[in-house]
Parts: structure tokens; sequence; C-alpha cells
């Protein structure tokens, strides 16, 4: 197994990697549809690396293959040994049957941590995410900024090496966005590590150290934030 240097901090490597869905074509016939195409880039500690593009170019499906939930069809994906991911999102994560008090714990404990802990901080992540008694109501009965409050919520106190955000962050109430917005700044304050992904470009412009434009699931350009967004608003 291929392992990343220390010496950098590179935490995860992506070495043209390329990822298709199949789609069925008729009743017997499928077609295959490119999501990424030849995507080369690295994460370093301390990075908040903003992902911008328009809808369906492959932000998302990036995502899932940074937090190791599907795999690259070509290319390589090189993770740092015993490197964990937490990815924020409304459409993963949470088991909607379960309450958001069980689903705090599975995912603590899936992340490799200590039940007591998790049990230890439990008042603490339920007073940050502000659901009060509907921390033991099934996660299907939520709406989509209580999902993301709790999912935040967990995320503060689990820790990650890199958290993944898709988007969650533009959910939910005003006092929430500022809420989620300080508490990026201050993983960015602390050398930790955040892949975020987002249609404002504002935010990525006051949060982030680089920013990727993904473009037709390639990466149309890689670097300093103020120089990507302008390209892209321009675009």
């Amino acid at each position: 197994m291929t392992t990343l240097s220390a010496e950098h901090k590179e935490l995860i490597r992506l070495d043209r990697v390329g990822l298709s869905y199949s789609q069925r074509k008729g009743v017997f016939s499928h077609e295959y549809y490119q999501v990424l195409n030849n995507v080369s880039f690295s994460i370093f500690q301390g990075e908040t690396i903003g992902v911008l593009g328009r809808n369906g170019v492959g932000k998302t499906t990036l995502l899932r293959l940074l937090s190791d939930i599907i795999r690259p069809d070509t290319g390589r994906l090189i993770r740092s040994p015993g490197l964990r991911t937490v990815l924020l999102s409304l459409q993963a994560g949470f088991i909607p049957s379960l309450t958001g008090r069980q689903n705090t714990l599975i995912s603590g404990i899936t992340l490799g941590i200590n039940k007591r802990k998790i049990e230890s901080c439990m008042n603490e992540i339920i007073g940050f995410s502000e659901l009060g008694d509907f921390i033991d109501q099934p996660v299907a009965t939520y709406s989509s900024g209580m999902r993301a409050r709790l999912g935040f919520s967990i995320a503060m106190y689990v820790d990650p090496d890199i958290l993944l955000i898709d988007e969650i962050i533009s959910v939910g109430d005003e006092e929430f966005r500022k809420k989620s917005s300080a508490f990026i700044n201050e993983r960015v304050n602390s050398n930790e590590t955040t892949v975020l992904v987002t249609h404002n470009a504002q935010l990525a412009n006051t949060l982030c150290t680089r920013v990727i434009w993904i473009n037709e699931g390639r990466v149309k350009m890689n670097g300093n934030p103020k120089e990507v967004i302008k390209a892209y608003l321009e675009a």
C-alpha cells in the first residue's frame, strides 16, 4: 500500500482519479456517465478548501470519495494511514429510523471514539444543536436545518482529521449559519483541515485558504481563493 509523506503533512492525494455511474437506457442496455475525470490534487494538514461549481458537476461525488464512502474507477486516491473523516451532508450519515441521540452514539463509535466519551459529551452536543427534546425523536422527523445542526454538533466533539461539508452550512436560520461559520473559523485558526462545498463565493473567500473549481467533472482551476472565485464568477 502506498502511503503519504508525513514530512509535508499531506493527508490525501488524488492522482488522475475518475469515476462513472451506470445509467439504465432502455430495458436491456446501460450507458455510463462520467462524473469525475482525471482529477488530481492534494489536501494538506491545516487547509480549509472550498469547492465551487454548478450543480451536477461532481462536487458531492468528490466528497464521497474523500470520505471513503465510494472508490474511484480509475487513478489513485491515497489516504494517510488512520485518517478520520466526517462528511456533513443532508443526504448522508444518519439512520432515519433512529433518534438523534442514537445516531450521535453510532456516528462517534463508527469514527473510533469510545462510547463512554461520546456519552459524556452528549449534553454539550445536544446543547449546541439546540434540538432539545427532539434529540429523542427519529431523525426522519427532523427538518433539514435540524439535521444540519445535529451533524455540526457531532463533528465539533468528534474532532475528525478532515471535516467534509456538503452545502450544509447554507441550511437553517441565520443564527445557525453564524454559529457554523464560527465553528469553521475555529478550525482554520487551530490548524484543522476542512473541505467545504458551497455555491456561496463570498463564504468561500472569507473562510477558505484555497479554492478548487470543478467543471464537468474536471478541476478547472485550483489555487488562491480570490483568483479562482474571480474566474468562476466571470465564467
